[in-house]
């Protein structure tokens, strides 16, 4: 009797381990397993440190799809996901899972960077067919981080973060990206976390400014109105570009704290303007995915006392595609509101037509890309003659970007185009530079009408 208490107790204690190194929905070995096997592999070759790879991957995207079809889907898909890893990694790899759509796998036989970046590409393309739900299909792309033992870390811990890193940075990139991690990406990724903070105190301490790009009337040249840009220069990094700080931002998830800051300190400046110039304000893809975005506008109008019809905010077609039915309710709210809603960077994006139907615009910018071959490509003058014909058929407003020369502007006025932005009018300036900009160039309504 005692020996079958102590079998049955020996059993418990086997499956208790066994579930404590198991990810119960995929069966796929977790964390510990992971550890484990890292550790032992390092053990193994301490007489003669043999380099081997560690890996870490997620779904893009996989969040929205759970959204949509709920947990019990996006439960299918993972599992189809360990199905498929298990299925292809090499001889003598482990696959384990971590939770949420963070999958991991150790290779004992990926000595360098080339190796992990094929292993990777392989994957991803096996992680690139349709997962099926019964009903539907859907497909997702994965984005992959490599470490190589012992370049990478000698322990688990290092070697874990290094590949998490290497994630980061393909998140960084894009979709579907392959990153094995080294020491200038960890140089990169520093620099990236010191730029953060620096941002971060940047707008505490109201040092980030806005500056204003004349929009003309092409049929007489006259100021319409300003598009408000971020600067900013810092005490110790110089001036950073808007290309770089505003995406970083968006990523580390404070783009809100900083477009709040440049909204006040913009709607302020335009208080002081004559009352028929508009402010033109970007807002961010974040911002389209996020359902308070159109209540905090308004809500910063309201607090500077600028009359939201002075207003027009402008959106890409990739920051609408992003969230396409959130972003819709939100440019519906602020439109009501009296906000004017302008399409920036148009024929850049994709279903450029399918957005002008699905959404109600007052605005389109033609992208600078058309513009700056206007007088040497046929082409591109093409396309600007059907865009701007298309808008006066939808009433809708267009503005061309990135004017530069006299040239363009002849061009566009000859084609119809209404509005015009560009070096050639005048280059973005501080909130003074416009004042004395207007009190030079600009004459009132009530001037013209007499003239």
């Amino acid at each position: 009797m005692k020996s079958a208490d102590h079998a049955a107790l020996d059993v418990s204690q086997t499956d208790l381990h066994a579930m404590a190194y198991t990810d119960p929905l995929t069966g796929l070995g977790n964390l510990y397993r992971l550890r484990d096997k890292v550790r032992q592999i390092a053990k193994e070759r301490e007489e003669d440190p043999a380099p081997f790879a560690i890996g870490i991957t997620n779904l893009d995207g996989f969040k929205p799809i759970n959204d949509l079809f709920g947990p019990r889907a996006g439960d299918e898909i993972l599992c189809q996901v360990a199905h498929r890893l298990r299925a292809c990694i090499p001889d003598g790899a482990t696959v384990t899972r971590h939770g949420g759509d963070e999958f991991a796998f150790v290779l004992p036989l990926v000595f360098e960077r080339k190796g992990a970046e094929k292993i990777g590409q392989m994957l991803r393309e096996v992680l690139s067919a349709p997962f099926d739900l019964g009903d539907r299909n859907v497909r997702l792309s994965a984005s992959f981080g490599f470490a190589i033992y012992p370049f990478a870390g000698e322990d688990f811990t290092e070697l874990l973060k290094s590949a998490d890193t290497a994630l980061y940075r393909s998140k960084r990139r894009g979709r579907g990206q392959i990153t094995v991690y080294s020491q200038e990406i960890a140089q990169e990724m520093k620099r990236a976390t010191q730029l953060e903070q620096a941002l971060r105190n940047a707008i505490i301490a109201n040092e980030v400014d806005v500056h204003f790009q004349p929009i003309v009337s092409l049929r007489d040249d006259t100021v319409v109105g300003f598009e408000a840009l971020a600067r900013w220069c810092d005490a110790d990094l110089g001036y950073v570009s808007p290309a770089v700080f505003v995406p970083l931002a968006e990523e580390r998830g404070f783009i809100d704290a900083l477009s709040d800051t440049l909204l006040r300190k913009a709607a302020e400046a335009a208080l002081s303007w004559p009352k028929e110039l508009f402010l033109s304000f970007n807002l961010s893809s974040a911002q389209l995915m996020d359902p308070k975005t159109a209540f905090n506008t308004l809500a910063i109008l309201n607090r500077v006392g600028l009359d939201p019809r002075r207003l027009e905010l402008e959106i890409t077609e990739t920051a609408v595609m992003t969230d396409a039915d959130t972003a819709q309710k939100i440019v519906c709210e602020l439109r009501a509101a009296g906000v004017r809603i302008s399409l920036d960077d148009f024929g850049t994006g994709q279903s450029s037509l399918g957005r002008l139907r699905d959404f109600t615009f007052d605005k389109v910018k033609i992208d600078r890309a058309f513009v700056s071959r206007i007088s040497n490509d046929k082409a591109s003058e093409h396309i600007i003659k059907a865009i701007v014909t298309m808008c006066e058929g939808l009433d809708l407003a267009v503005v061309a970007e990135g004017i530069e020369d006299f040239s363009e502007a002849l061009k566009l006025k000859a084609l119809g185009c209404g509005m015009g932005q560009g070096y050639f009018y005048g280059k973005p300036a501080d909130a003074v530079a416009t004042m004395r900009y207007l009190a030079d160039r600009y004459v009132t309504v009530e001037g013209r009408a007499a003239s």
